[in-house]
């Protein structure tokens, strides 16, 4: 096949855990928040020293990590922000996404990280991409109405660098400028405090008749873009972005490994074969979700993108039950219990590569090697050792079998 650039896969990472999840599962680059600055405040977020160990992490594996510093910033935020500029440049920040040009200076006269930026700014056309650019941007994270075919111009006409969602949650409101968190709860959504109002039940009262339907009316479905791949690869798309630091392990390691895993097999064979898009679809599927949507990728998005019902578990989802902590002939597969599961459940392990491994957990036992029937959060049990799978992988359980 004749050889194209692939797009790097973009994993989220709120918390130094998942950050490890995401690459050992197969990302490219994760993006985080320190403890100020971001838009996801209520993320576990990282210290100073976990973004430390982060970044040494991720570079020791050949991935790059990207800082956040997003959040809409007040003249009194500033002040603070040079002295963490400087520590992100000492630690090896490989970039910062922003989305206001007063950061964007203070970044530039602090240090020489190089500078994304964020979908917040709603670049949809190229000459504001050429604008960010001149400002000293290096990437551009597109607005979430552009199509793959219109970032692909963008790319080519700015000579820019391009991010898109591939996928995740969605906002309702135009590149999520929004302010209902603001109305019913004072929570100012541009400055980290979303509550995710448009995800509510809300009465609609007709114009023409005193009859009220309830409806979520607001609700995004969830972006999947999997069989978009070939279109971003062909509009030489720099990088995918999966949407969701404030989401589980699993999410974070599943999304790593699907989308890893198909650009790998792209690579090698130059298209997608149906089998394995089922493959990977499935995968997806496991993860807790609303229900999918290509969104604006390919053409502009309609009333049919509205996820207009509750959120429920479904049929078939899966959770995470645990991490594997040790795993040798002699200790067995030593885990750390993050949800109860009992003695005889069917658990799949989810490792770095290739199909998941399923086994019945008819032999449990505690480190004493005392039989365990029913497991508990924050304890370690001992499984039979099974061939293949190895520390940090992942442990699910469905939970309506």
């Amino acid at each position: 096949m004749k050889s194209q650039k692939l797009p790097e896969v973009l994993a989220p990472a709120g918390s130094l855990d998942k950050l490890k999840v995401a690459v050992l599962y197969g990302a490219n680059a994760v993006y985080v928040g320190g403890q100020k600055f971001g838009l996801r405040t209520a993320a576990d977020n990282f210290t100073e020293d976990e973004l430390r160990e982060g970044m040494a992490f991720a570079h020791a594996r050949g991935a790059k990590v990207y800082v956040v510093l997003n959040s809409f910033l007040h003249d009194k935020d500033l002040t603070e922000l040079p002295e963490f500029v400087s520590f992100l440049e000492d630690i090896g920040t490989d970039a910062v996404i922003v989305s206001d040009l007063g950061v964007v200076r203070t970044v530039r006269a602090h240090s020489t990280i190089p500078i994304h930026v964020s979908t917040q700014a709603s670049t949809l056309n190229v000459h504001s991409a050429l604008l960010w650019k001149e400002a000293g941007a290096q990437r551009i994270v597109l607005g979430r109405e552009v199509s793959v075919r219109e970032a692909g111009k963008i790319r080519r006409e700015a000579q820019i660098e391009i991010e898109m969602f591939i996928h995740g949650s969605m906002c309702m409101a135009y590149s999520g400028h929004c302010v209902i968190s603001n109305f019913t709860q004072g929570r100012d959504s541009n400055r980290g405090g979303c509550a995710h109002s448009c995800r509510f039940e809300y009465s609609i009262e007709g114009l023409d008749t005193l009859e009220k339907k309830r409806a979520f009316f607001m609700s995004s479905k969830d972006l999947e873009g999997l069989r978009v791949l070939p279109a971003f690869i062909e509009e030489g798309i720099d990088s995918l972005k999966i949407e969701g630091r404030m989401k589980s392990h699993l999410y974070a390691g599943t999304m790593a490994k699907v989308y890893s895993e198909a650009l790998r097999f792209y690579a090698q064979h130059g298209h997608f074969l149906s089998d394995d898009l089922r493959d990977w679809e499935a995968e997806l599927s496991k993860v807790s979700h609303r229900a999918y949507t290509e969104a604006s990728l390919l053409t502009p998005a309609g009333p049919d993108s509205i996820f207009n019902e509750r959120e429920n578990a479904s049929e078939g989802e899966w959770r995470m039950v645990g991490t594997v902590v040790e795993a040798n002939p002699k200790a067995g597969i030593v885990l750390e219990v993050r949800n109860a599961f009992n003695q005889g459940d069917e658990i799949e392990i989810l490792p770095f590569r290739g199909s998941a491994v399923r086994l019945r957990a008819l032999e449990m036992s505690d480190l004493a090697s005392q039989p365990v029937v029913r497991t508990r959060p924050t304890t370690l049990v001992r499984l039979p050792f099974v061939s293949g799978v190895e520390a940090m992988h992942l442990v699910r359980h469905r939970i309506n079998p």
